[in-house]
């Protein structure tokens, strides 16, 4: 996977560069993420330090909690970033990326919310709600 990366949301109000690698694709299919995006997200992170975003003007910082909040452009409504207030890095939406990304899946959590309207059937690692090494709102 190349250590470097862009992307934008989909007006390109908001853009993103990212350099070193990226953490697999968790899909998370807890309440809070299927209300926001309509179905589940897919997301990668990046250190705080090792992404550059322009345009956070455009960003508009929903706090879906005390522990994170969800970042999203004010004019497209794209959904973007999911920001823990105490970690050194940001998770970012897999389709936010231009391509190619070389991103690969990782495993899915909160299975236990998932919506009723599909099946989770890629053989991925299932979690019903988190693993030890992502931390999660609780």
């Amino acid at each position: 996977m190349s250590d470097s990366h862009q992307g934008s949301c989909l007006c390109g109000a908001v853009r993103f560069r990212t350099r070193g690698a990226l953490r697999g694709v968790v899909y998370c299919h807890c309440s809070q993420c299927r209300k926001q995006s309509g179905h589940f997200y897919a997301a990668t992170n990046v250190a705080d330090a090792d992404i550059v975003i322009e345009g956070t003007e455009s960003i508009t910082w929903y706090e879906a909690s005390a522990f994170a909040g969800r970042g999203f452009c004010k004019t497209c409504g794209s959904v973007l970033f999911w920001k823990p207030r105490a970690q050194d890095y940001i998770s970012v939406m897999a389709g936010a990326f231009d391509k190619p990304t070389g991103l690969k899946g990782d495993c899915h959590i909160f299975v236990g919310d998932k919506g009723d309207y599909y099946s989770i059937d890629d053989g991925l690692p299932q979690f019903e709600k988190s693993t030890p090494s992502i931390a999660v709102a609780e």
